[in-house]
């Protein structure tokens, strides 16, 4: 089974060019986000092995993310 990843960076550049360095690998993007307050949604819904996330972010940063 493969490892989930979920990407969170508020540049739509960022997340298609990390789902493209993941994508002939054993791990599974399962979302993108592009906020902090949706990451944390998506998060706790999803469950990943490994969240790849940006600092600088609209409503919650990702500091205030991996804090919550």
């Amino acid at each position: 089974m493969p490892k989930k990843i979920m990407i969170v960076d508020d540049s739509r550049i960022a997340q298609l060019q990390l789902q493209e360095i993941f994508s002939d690998t054993d791990y599974q993007v399962v979302a993108c986000c592009q906020n902090g307050e949706e990451a944390l949604e998506k998060i706790l819904a999803l469950k990943p092995d490994l969240c790849l996330m940006d600092i600088k972010m609209p409503k919650k940063n990702g500091i205030e993310v991996v804090q919550a």
